[in-house]
């Protein structure tokens, strides 16, 4: 009898400890010996990592994200397509570093030249592809800097598309990160991003990722590394594991194998520690509000904001949703006039706060708008 009571107790005991939630262990600084990282949740802009991320420093060709950013958004606007033709300059091929030896007037096409900057990590490429688009890298380097300040970069000034060290030309990890998020929005990247070996000019020329996390890392999508003189090793990862995405950045490495190592520590972290939790409030989830003196007695819902909540691993069943409405609008009701909120908890606390909106105009009732109404429905009889 002392015995089966004995077991009943373990078994009970194992079962509650394997219910527990435990918080995330932390990740400290002196393990990544990088002096400059940040791991972040794109979706969110969550940040669950970093050392000092806001500090200022060379990025050698990690400057190529927003070189391909701006590419990929000309590709998506229209201003250029990867069947155009890009014909190599005198200034292209002038470049130094990492390239692939582009002569003037050579030419490829802006699918070759993207697969060679994101790929090859090539210089000539890089500016090629600027020049495609702007006419000149000076113009392209200011489409680069008025980006990057509506992504929020505040500590980033671009001097070239490519990277190579040139004074003043400096960015952040964060801002970094930035960046990546916004890149890795447009899917068809990761086409090139995670090519291992290709070749170019009809198999003449192979090309092989500088990204070697590629061969060693779970998940592993991209993006970018760099290095130079001033930069150091530098690397910009992402990896997608399930739902989760993760962008990890690393800075100003001594050795190559130090930066790939911290942004492994780093993405592992985030990983092993967090989740993300996707909810949903559409329509469907969303009663109509009541309209006060309009032409519709309701309007329809939606939430803004991002979709998705990041939390520590075992925390999701301990969120609540509160949804808080007006108890009615009055017209006239423009789209996007707040009616309520959307707010998460989390352990009593406030981890996420959303507003929501009208779908739709609605105008406010009077005798003219009532009387073409009627007239409409006369008319469709």
């Amino acid at each position: 009898m002392l015995i089966k009571r004995c077991l009943i107790f373990v078994l009970v005991f194992a079962f509650m400890f394997c219910t527990l939630s435990f918080p995330a262990s932390a990740l400290t600084q002196e393990e990544i010996p990088s002096p400059s990282a940040i791991l972040i949740e794109p979706n969110s802009g969550k940040i669950l990592f970093e050392k000092n991320a806001d500090e200022s420093r060379a990025c050698a060709s990690i400057t190529k994200v927003m070189t391909l950013l701006l590419i990929m958004e000309a590709i998506e606007d229209g201003k250029i397509s990867y069947d155009d033709v890009v014909t190599t300059s005198e200034h292209a091929k002038s470049m130094g570093g990492s390239d692939i030896w582009l002569e003037v007037g050579e030419q490829m096409t802006v699918d070759e030249m993207i697969k060679a900057t994101a790929v090859a990590s090539a210089n000539d490429a890089a500016v090629a592809l600027a020049e495609h688009l702007c006419g000149s890298e000076s113009d392209f380097v200011l489409k680069m800097n008025e980006r990057a300040k509506e992504l929020g970069m505040k500590n980033t000034v671009f001097k070239n598309c490519n990277g190579l060290d040139e004074e003043g030309h400096l960015t952040s990890a964060y801002d970094v990160a930035l960046m990546s998020a916004q890149l890795i929005k447009h899917e068809k990247i990761f086409d090139y991003t995670t090519i291992w070996i290709d070749t170019l000019r009809d198999g003449e020329t192979q090309i092989v990722n500088t990204n070697k996390l590629l061969k060693s890392y779970d998940g592993i999508t991209g993006l970018k590394t760099g290095t130079t003189g001033q930069a150091g090793s530098c690397i910009s990862a992402t990896a997608t594991r399930g739902d989760m995405s993760l962008v990890a950045v690393v800075l100003g490495s001594s050795t190559g194998i130090e930066r790939f190592k911290d942004a492994a520590s780093l993405l592992d972290y985030g990983f092993a520690n967090y989740e993300v939790l996707n909810f949903s409030a559409n329509d469907s989830k969303l009663k109509n509000i009541k309209v006060k003196d309009g032409m519709q007695s309701e309007a329809k819902l939606e939430c803004v904001g991002a979709k998705s909540l990041v939390i520590e691993k075992g925390s999701s069943k301990n969120v609540e949703k509160n949804i808080k409405l007006k108890e009615e609008l009055t017209a006239p009701v423009k789209k996007g006039d707040k009616a309520g909120t959307l707010e998460f908890t989390l352990d009593e606390k406030t981890v996420a706060k959303f507003d929501i909106v009208a779908k739709e105009d609605i105008d406010k009732i009077s005798f003219t708008a009532v009387f073409f109404e009627l007239l409409d429905a006369l008319v469709a009889l």
